[in-house]
Order: structure tokens, then sequence, then C-alpha cells
């Protein structure tokens, strides 16, 4: 008796498990196949570094080194005669040399502001919805002193 009792429990646990980790299975798998799908249908790519000069006072400080991914529809790409690269890089130069910034505590500096900015000027430059989303690869400043001559 007690070893059908034991048995009774035995099944009810393995059911139970089983049932939580299908369950738990199929919802990662799901969340999985949501982002999959967000993604789907972009391409990204990357930009050449850019080295945007820090001038103070007539003086050059040093350089900001910056170099950038960007997703784009795929269908918007192939339609493209100009390469988005060319108009990334130089909004992203325009805007790094316009902005104030503290060189010793580049930390500091808005990145998601600096590229949500990008993805609205390329946009309205190429009048459309053409840049989905502008990582950052490189975001670096080097002082004056720094490089070699």
């Amino acid at each position: 008796m007690m070893r059908f009792v034991a048995s009774c429990v035995w099944i009810c646990v393995v059911t139970a498990a089983s049932i939580y980790a299908g369950g738990t299975f199929k919802l990662s798998r799901t969340e999985a196949t949501e982002a999959n799908n967000r993604l789907e249908g972009l391409e990204h790519k990357k930009t050449a570094p850019i080295n945007v000069p820090m001038i103070v006072n007539g003086n050059i400080e040093g350089y900001v080194v910056a170099q950038f991914v960007y997703l784009i529809d795929s269908k918007n790409a192939k339609q493209l005669s100009v390469p988005l690269e060319a108009f990334i890089a130089d909004e992203a130069f325009r805007t790094l040399y316009s902005d104030q910034m503290d060189f010793n505590h580049l930390e500091k500096y808005d990145v998601p502001a600096l590229t949500q900015e990008l993805i609205r000027k390329v946009n309205q430059r190429l009048g459309g919805d053409i840049v989905k989303d502008v990582l950052v690869e490189e975001f670096n400043y080097v002082p004056k002193r720094d490089i070699s001559k």
C-alpha cells in the first residue's frame, strides 16, 4: 500500500514539473520570437570611424573618435542612391563639432540623446523613416598630447 501511495505522489510531482517546464520553455521561446520579429527585415551596417576636432579658444585640444552602427529597413536600403553612411557620418560630425562637452569627463556625455538626434536628423534629410536605430560602436576622446607626431 505504501508503494502505491509513493508511486502516486511521484507521478503527481513529475507531471507538475513537466507542465511547469513546458510552459516556461514555450513562454521564453515566444518572447525570443517576438524580439526576432521586431528586428526582421532590418540590415545593420557600420560607419567608418570619424575624427572630430575639439577646438577651444582657437586651439585644437584633441579629437573625438566615434564609430556607429545603424539599422535600416532592407527595402529602403535598396532604394537609396547615396550611401546612408555618408549622411550619418555628416550629421554625427556636425553634432559633435557643435556640442560643448567636457573632454576630461566624456562618460557624462549624453550618448542616447546623440543617437536619437542622429536618427531624427538623418530621417529628416532623407524625407522618410529610413534609419530605425543608431548604436555606438566606439566613442573616445584622444587629447592632442597623446597623438604621435
